[in-house]
């Protein structure tokens, strides 16, 4: 597969710390960000890249040359003038399939999982996406059960709102270019993928790999202490990952009785930043909980969803993010008045049974025995004990010999080497 990097832009967010150098040399541990995602698809099998260069590309070509010295073929476009994220790919000779990366991106993940997933969609484009710490100032897409892209802009309400957002990564089949007008500057994203939302072959991979831009001083100070540690290869989908798993109610927002509409949510305090926390030593960030609200008949699943997207709208408002939301919406008992006898079973998911920790596991390859489960009740301890997790409880009261912490934020400061229990 041929990998048509974009290297051509000024980087003007970050130009100021590095003046006199394109943004896609700039050091990430001593080693140019462009020259890392080379080396990671050459791994993955890539071996020819088209390098679409235009701000100080002389050092760009320099560096890279024909890419012998890093054992794969090179060539170059250069840009006399701006033509946009897209414009460039009119004007190239491009096979029928191709890998399309943004130049300030760090990366790591599986692109075989990725090429499996985009044919069997049958897909046009494939859109590498992931939740983001940052998706008011970042394209963000929602979704169908297809994962098939249905909106693809800048969030616009909290009832909409989604922090699934476009990583800069893509497959493109060539024939999506078919009839794309060439102007002057081209955007990708507007000009090429939104057209082709009505067609239902623009679908969205998500994946908790790992795959940031390094655009901004914060970002790429961010990604240099990652790569440093390491969690770039750790969040492969083919690693063993650790996880944080929490319960919601108690431990995230604030405990409430049956929440059944978005605006009885309220975040914790700390909350976000220990999310935040976890996520910076490598954890995925897991919600798992009990609601049976719907079993109750108090709420529909889908006015579940909707109060869980409110919940991600509360944590995307302090920078914070889950990487998923696994829930259970039975309850074994009958006989309540307004029940909905549809989920008054007895599931495998409900905790203390370990049914929703186990999917997530499966999912994304947990390693169970490096995980831990944090919740506020003995409910939550005895899920982690039967799911093969370490309990954390929260509590002013320390019970037994379960680890205790009065916070979400006390136990992340813990875990980060902040304070002991």
């Amino acid at each position: 597969m041929l990998a048509v990097m974009l290297a051509g832009g000024k980087g003007n967010r970050i130009r100021g710390a590095y003046p006199n150098i394109p943004k896609t040399l700039i050091p990430i541990a001593g080693k140019p960000i462009l020259q890392r995602q080379i080396e990671i698809l050459k791994k993955e099998g890539v071996e020819s890249f088209l390098l679409v260069v235009g701000y100080l590309s002389d050092q760009i070509i320099d560096y890279f040359g024909d890419g012998s010295r890093f054992g794969v073929k090179i060539s170059y476009f250069v840009e006399e003038k701006a033509m946009g994220t897209g414009g460039a790919l009119l004007e190239v000779a491009l096979p029928e399939r191709f890998l399309l990366c943004n130049g300030d991106l760090v990366f790591d993940f599986s692109l075989e999982k990725m090429l499996s997933f985009h044919l069997k969609k049958d897909a046009l484009i494939t859109l590498f996406a992931h939740a983001s710490s940052h998706p008011f100032d970042s394209t963000v897409m929602v979704c169908d059960k297809q994962d098939r892209v249905t909106s693809f802009s800048r969030f616009e309400d909290d009832a909409h709102f989604s922090n699934l957002t476009n990583a800069g990564v893509c497959i493109v089949e060539k024939r999506a270019l078919t009839g794309v007008e060439n102007k002057q500057e081209l955007s990708f994203d507007e000009d090429v993928v939104k057209p082709l939302l009505i067609s239902g072959r623009v679908f969205a991979y998500k994946s908790t790999e790992y795959v940031k831009d390094a655009g901004t001083p914060q970002r790429l100070a961010e990604v240099c202490a990652d790569v440093s540690a390491g969690i770039p290869e750790q969040c492969r989908a083919d690693s063993a990952r650790k996880a944080v798993f929490l319960d919601r109610d108690g431990t995230v927002n604030v405990h409430r009785g049956y929440v059944s509409n978005p605006e009885e949510l309220e975040l914790l305090l700390g909350a976000a930043e220990a999310i935040n926390a976890f996520h910076a030593l490598g954890y995925l960030v897991i919600l798992v909980t009990n609601q049976p609200v719907v079993a109750r008949g108090l709420c529909t699943i889908e006015d579940l969803e909707q109060i869980h997207r409110h919940l991600v709208y509360l944590l995307a408002k302090k920078g914070a993010y889950l990487d998923d939301i696994f829930y259970c919406p039975h309850h074994p008992d009958s006989g309540f008045k307004g029940e909905n006898k549809a989920y008054k079973i007895d599931c495998d998911c409900r905790k203390p049974k370990p049914g929703l920790i186990l999917k997530a596991a499966k999912k994304y390859n947990i390693d169970l025995s490096q995980s831990f489960m944090v919740g506020d009740s003995e409910r939550d301890m005895q899920t982690a004990l039967n799911a093969g997790c370490r309990p954390i409880l929260l509590s002013t009261v320390k019970q037994g010999g379960v680890p205790c912490f009065e916070s979400l934020k006390d136990f992340a400061a813990f875990l980060t080497g902040g304070k002991d229990d």
